[in-house]
Parts: structure tokens; sequence; C-alpha cells
């Protein structure tokens, strides 16, 4: 089975995360660098993907952006620099 379901973590301009779900990552960061991915990213632009995991079905992908929105912001860095997120962001977390 494809792992075409993601959950993903961007880095918005202001030093915000959002995470979101989809099924084609690379139109999805063009959609939210475009101003229309998302409203809480339009005017925060433009936004870095700083990590994503990929999932077999759309339930895994929407549980774990769920469960990564539940956070308070010091646990969401702890578990994007557990998982690697991408390194040149990571030191401006």
């Amino acid at each position: 089975m494809e792992m075409n379901h993601h959950f993903y973590v961007v880095k918005c301009k202001d030093g915000s995360f959002y995470a979101g779900y989809t099924n084609n990552l690379e139109k999805r960061m063009n959609l939210h660098n475009a101003g229309k991915g998302a409203k809480y990213t339009k005017a925060r632009r433009p936004v870095t993907l700083i990590y994503n995991e990929s999932f077999q079905t759309k339930q895994e992908a929407m549980r774990a952006e769920y469960a990564f929105k539940q956070f308070p912001r010091k646990k969401k860095v702890e578990y994007l620099r557990k998982r690697g997120a991408k390194s040149e962001v990571t030191e401006k977390f």
C-alpha cells in the first residue's frame, strides 16, 4: 500500500507552526505560499516545510496531526527535534 497521506508541519514567517494533512505535499506547499493554503498561513508567508510524515491511510495522518496540535509549543519543538525536523530550521525554534 502506498504511503501517500501526509501529516506536515511548516514554520511561518513569524516563527509560528502550522500543522496539516495532505495527499500531495508539493501542491500543498505551493498553495500555502501562494496565499491559498489556509487562512492561518495566508498572512504569515512565506512558510517553510520543516517536517512531514507519511502514512498509509488518511485516518492515521489526521490522527498524527490532531495529536501534534494538542501539544503546547515546548512539546511541539521537542517532538520536531526528536524526529529530525530540518536542522537549519530547528536552530531557530
